[in-house]
């Protein structure tokens, strides 16, 4: 007969068997959970690094990147013009086809100077036509300034003795050393050619023969700025009456301190402001509480505090929402990836019948983009679930989505702010080169000059011509001239 064993003698070695084994249980338990967490660790890494490599990949077309900062890496070309990564060829310089040829429009008779004939001196056999092959030259003029001397006769009292001198007139005591036209000339280089006083100086020694200090210079067009007031008033006054305005800011350095530079774009005028807040009080400041048009901005957090306070409407910038959606296409996530692509398909459409417009009637038109609307915003109201960049953006379309489609209510509306932007690059360049400026007086001059120069360009007027015609009322003590 085999041993028997008592109950707790089997537990005992029951327990004494399976003792090592649930210690590997344990130890490869721990391990199972040290790899978890591990993982976990790794997962968010990988998750963040993806981020930043997104981000690190934006360009204009997926932010809100100026088209100038695609070209720090621009792509390998071949010997033929083809980009390495089989893109488009590269296009030629100069005309392209099908485009109309551009020729300047000769010279009138009465804008010529002088005019010489050339003959053979001996025509032979030929027989001399009415026609003439003709080749106008401009050049420069040796001396390309007149200076004018204005002596005012002084007196002596005979009982005081005291020397009198004749009053000169306004215009000759206001103006100074430098001329009306000259001065506006100054002023024209200084704010749209952007050329800081010592090369606008430089360049008046050097080709002109005419030396005058940047001290001066600045005096001048201190001068052109308090001319330009009047007109630069108006323009502000006549902002919160507009039906339409695109708004769009950028940053801007006051001695090294952080500015702002605002641009407010009417239908035929531009007015620029420099501020020391990005914040909504200065579009309360300079649009009022009761601004009743429409708003063309992108979706920065002072527009959508501002239109809380007015009774008029907001159109969200629609080109800005193209390239967030687009931006989540370039993720690695493809849950979102496909949402994005989803979201865009259904955009590219609206734009679709957007263009469309004149070959549907009215009611047609009317349906085809409220059902392209509901489509949209259905969509970006239901994003993948747990992804923190496509929640974000389905916020957006939660709490303002209708705000991206005023365009489809109000006329004469633009569903994006592409002109406003175009509008402010003008003062990014200028920013870039000359560095900002040096206190108030500077700030001013900057926005009559700005808003003088582009609302001119917006007009197809000459902002030179009207400068100068500003300045010369100016100094005559007369009405200067407006531009509304």
């Amino acid at each position: 007969m085999g041993r028997r064993y008592t109950q707790s003698q089997l537990e005992r070695a029951i327990e004494q068997a399976t003792a090592p084994l649930l210690k590997r249980i344990e130890a490869l338990e721990q391990r199972v959970d040290q790899l978890q967490h591990e993982n976990n660790r790794l997962h968010r890494e990988n998750n963040q690094l993806q981020r930043e490599n997104a981000q690190l990949k934006k360009n204009s077309a997926t932010s809100s990147k100026p088209p100038s900062s695609d070209i720090v890496k621009p792509p390998k070309t071949t010997a033929k013009g083809k980009a390495s990564g089989g893109g488009k060829a590269k296009r030629k310089h100069g005309g392209q086809p099908g485009h109309d040829k551009h020729e300047r429009q000769m010279f009138t008779p009465d804008e010529v100077d002088h005019a010489y004939t050339y003959e053979w001196p001996d025509t032979g056999e030929l027989i001399p036509l009415d026609d003439w092959h003709v080749v106008q030259q401009v050049e420069l003029v040796d001396k390309p300034f007149i200076v004018t001397e204005h002596r005012a006769r002084k007196y002596r009292c005979p009982r005081t003795g005291r020397i009198v001198v004749a009053p000169l007139p306004e215009e000759v005591t206001a103006a100074g050393l430098v001329g009306p036209r000259l001065s506006a000339w100054i002023a024209y280089l200084k704010g749209n050619c952007r050329m800081s006083y010592a090369l606008i100086h430089e360049m008046l020694n050097d080709v002109m023969a005419l030396h005058l200090s940047t001290g001066q210079l600045c005096k001048v067009v201190g001068k052109v700025s308090d001319a330009l007031a009047p007109a630069y008033g108006q323009l502000l006054d006549a902002l919160p009456q507009q039906d339409h305005l695109g708004v769009d800011e950028t940053g801007h350095k006051d001695s090294g301190q952080r500015m702002w530079t605002w641009c407010f774009l009417a239908e035929d005028f531009v007015v620029y402001r420099i501020m020391g807040s990005r914040g909504s009080e200065v579009l309360r400041d300079t649009l009022g509480e009761a601004f009743a048009g429409v708003l063309n901005c992108d979706y920065f957090s002072a527009y959508r505090k501002y239109e809380q306070q007015i009774p008029g409407w907001v159109q969200f910038c629609m080109a800005h929402l193209i390239r967030d959606v687009k931006y989540l296409t370039t993720l690695t996530d493809r849950w979102v990836r496909g949402w994005a692509e989803k979201l865009l398909d259904a955009i590219g459409k609206m734009f679709r019948t957007y263009h469309r417009a004149s070959e549907l009637t009215a009611k047609g038109f009317e349906r085809a983009m409220l059902k392209a609307r509901d489509r949209i915003l259905k969509i970006g109201k239901r994003p993948p679930r747990g992804r923190a960049e496509a929640q974000a953006l389905a916020d957006r379309f939660r709490k303002h989505g209708r705000e991206y489609f005023t365009f489809l209510f109000r006329p004469g509306a633009e569903p994006t702010n592409n002109l406003t932007e175009q509008a402010l690059r003008f003062v990014v360049l200028d920013r870039k080169l000359t560095q900002g400026t040096r206190g108030e007086k500077g700030q001013r001059r900057c926005e009559r000059i700005w808003s003088v120069l582009q609302t001119c360009r917006q007009q197809q007027r000459s902002a030179y011509t009207f400068i100068a015609d500003a300045v010369r009322a100016h100094f005559m003590g007369r009405t200067s001239p407006l531009l509304l």
